[in-house]
């Protein structure tokens, strides 16, 4: 099974960015993607943003359309997510996650939490207003 580590995650100011990061270590091949995830206090924890490790089109989650950005370095193993124009509403622990093996990213956004096979650790994201 893959390990997820993030990091990337504090305090910023409404209109700020941050940058969270996303390293899979073990067996990465078997998996087309990586995704993000957050969840506020309260609420059910739902999907933000999902790309794959080859040529392929992102996919985001409405509420962050065209302020966060996903991107990938495949010789790291690593995905990334640009998160700017930061509102009070964006904060969150934010979660990468793997989809199951050989499934498409995509599939995290249609199926949310239940089509996530592994979790990172989650990182802190708060934004103040």
């Amino acid at each position: 099974q893959v390990q997820l580590v993030e990091s990337g995650g504090g305090l910023v100011q409404a209109g700020g960015s941050l940058r969270l990061s996303c390293t899979a270590n073990r067996g990465t091949f078997r998996y087309s993607g990586l995704g993000w995830f957050r969840q506020a206090p309260g609420k059910e924890r739902e999907f933000v943003a999902a790309i794959p490790w080859s040529d392929g089109r992102a996919n985001y989650a409405d509420s962050v359309q065209g302020r966060f950005t996903i991107s990938r370095d495949n010789a790291k193993n690593t995905v990334y997510l640009q998160m700017n124009s930061l509102k009070p509403e964006d904060t969150a622990v934010y979660y990468c996650a793997a989809p199951a093996p050989g499934a498409s990213p995509r599939s995290l956004q249609v199926y949310g939490p239940r089509s996530v096979t592994s979790w990172g650790q989650g990182t802190q994201v708060t934004v103040s207003s």
